[in-house]
């Protein structure tokens, strides 16, 4: 907190990233609130999902996508993403999960 009582973050470096926490079933995508009345959005891991993820991150503007996977999941995410044009980062799922507090594929990709 500062001095005025406000609350005190970390800068924005990028108000135009998502966060998605990749699972061997699920996709779970999260905006920034100000992008979309739905923030977070959970998507299949077929490709026709993740296309549709892909769409929805392009059209309200999305440039940038950090991603936390275990396991070999990430990569057709990562291909279909960078075909759309987005830059993708790829994060070690082990250093996100030592975050303390978060429990949930929702809690990981808004963290991302």
């Amino acid at each position: 907190m500062s001095k005025s009582g406000k609350l005190i973050g970390l800068p924005i470096v990028n108000a135009r990233a998502a966060g998605i926490d990749i699972g061997s079933r699920i996709q779970v995508a999260s905006v920034p609130p100000e992008l979309s009345d739905d923030p977070v959005r959970t998507f299949q891991s077929f490709t026709a999902d993740i296309e549709q993820m892909a769409n929805w991150l392009v059209s309200i503007g999305i440039t940038t996508v950090a991603m936390e996977s275990t396991g070999v999941y990430w990569i057709p995410v990562y291909e279909i993403l960078e075909a759309h044009g987005l830059t993708v980062v790829l994060a070690n799922a082990r250093d996100c999960k030592a975050v303390p507090g978060r429990k949930s594929d929702v809690n990981d990709a808004q963290w991302c």
